[in-house]
């Protein structure tokens, strides 16, 4: 009777090392030249817009609620879909696209794996590598699943150097920021006295436009500049709220901010002995929307084509997409592409994870 008690220590002695292991997780998978990575998200942006720019159908104010339509197609409005697509996301179409990777057109469709086609499912899933059909609400509840964050930050080589920035709020709870041991700020805006104080030009003209994800970019790039992180999330979240109103004027313009960013973003890093030449940025989102002229305003598991996201890889380890085809790459990859460009194998820790997308890590 007295070796039960022992037994059962061993047995949950071996349980904690195996879990240990696990979250310590692997030895580097390969030699990358990518050092750091920032994941950076615009909630519900259309692959529609990244892949045409403005959709022609919604510049008007009966399905677009366009305020100012001609104001609009001056700044928007091509004669190409091309043309179009370099007015609204510029540096997307002519840097993501051109020189890394962008997933998702017709033909290349990318989706979520999720039944759910909204929010907290899809991060979720672009942080775990796998759909949860537990996670089946908005609800702040802490993530029972553990993240590539998490699970890096537990890294050695990482710890303390994981970082997340929302303008959702929810974030803290979706990366489990308590358990993770990682720094998650969320719904965060500067003081007064520290906006007067900033005297960098480029911040200077975001907090200029009083936008909420202008406040959330602000505190990513001011904290990469301080503190140079090695991962760094950037959640950003106007997009989805303005096609929730019907605003297609304003959701193109937070489209287009959330490019400006990406740009601003990418040129800081590559002026960084850091991060130059050294970095990948992976831009995504979380679920997609319907078509118009009304389902563009919402999206979920009862919505057609809210299931289509898109993708796009730029850094030292992706090759330019040239003439090939890029393949399907889902919503699901994330993780494991995120982490193999670090040299590390996600999958073999969570093999519930998808793979890594095909080309992104030069292979």
């Amino acid at each position: 009777m007295k070796l039960k008690p022992i037994r059962l220590a061993v047995a949950l002695a071996a349980l904690a090392m195996a879990a240990d292991q696990a979250r310590a997780g692997d030895a580097p998978s390969s030699k990358t030249k990518t050092r750091n990575v920032v994941v950076m998200m615009s909630d519900g942006l259309r692959w529609q817009e990244v892949f045409t720019g403005a959709d022609q159908a919604l510049l008007n104010e009966k399905d677009g609620g366009v305020k100012d339509v001609a104001a609009l197609k001056a700044k928007y409005d091509r004669d190409t879909p091309q043309a179009r697509r370099e007015a609204l996301l510029p540096f997307v179409t002519d840097v993501i696209a051109k020189q890394g990777r962008l997933h998702g057109d017709v033909g290349e469709e990318s989706v979520v794996t999720n039944a759910m086609k909204f929010s907290y499912p899809g991060y979720n899933e672009v942080f775990t590598g796998f759909g949860d059909p537990r996670i089946d609400s908005n609800d702040k509840i802490p993530n029972p699943n553990v993240t590539v964050f998490e699970w890096l930050n537990a890294k050695p080589e990482f710890q303390g150097k994981v970082v997340g920035f929302g303008t959702w709020d929810a974030f803290p709870f979706i990366l489990n920021a308590e358990r993770a041991g990682m720094k998650v700020v969320a719904g965060w805006k500067p003081s007064p006295e520290e906006a007067v104080a900033e005297t960098d030009p480029d911040l200077r003209r975001i907090l200029d436009r009083k936008h909420r994800d202008g406040y959330t970019f602000y505190a990513a790039l001011k904290h990469i500049k301080a503190e140079k992180p090695r991962v760094t999330f950037i959640g950003l979240g106007e997009t989805d709220g303005y096609a929730h109103g019907g605003k297609y004027d304003q959701y193109l313009d937070a489209a287009h901010s959330f490019d400006e960013y990406a740009g601003q973003l990418w040129k800081t890093l590559q002026a960084m002995p850091e991060y130059k030449d050294q970095t990948t940025l992976i831009v995504t989102v979380d679920h997609g929307r319907g078509d118009a002229p009304v389902g563009w305003k919402n999206h979920g598991a009862k919505v057609d084509g809210a299931e289509r996201i898109w993708i796009g890889v730029l850094g030292p380890d992706t090759p330019a997409k040239g003439d090939a085809s890029l393949g399907h790459a889902n919503q699901n990859q994330i993780a494991a592409t995120l982490a193999a460009l670090l040299g590390h194998d996600y999958n073999a820790y969570q093999p519930k994870a998808g793979p890594v997308i095909p080309g992104a890590v030069g292979r």
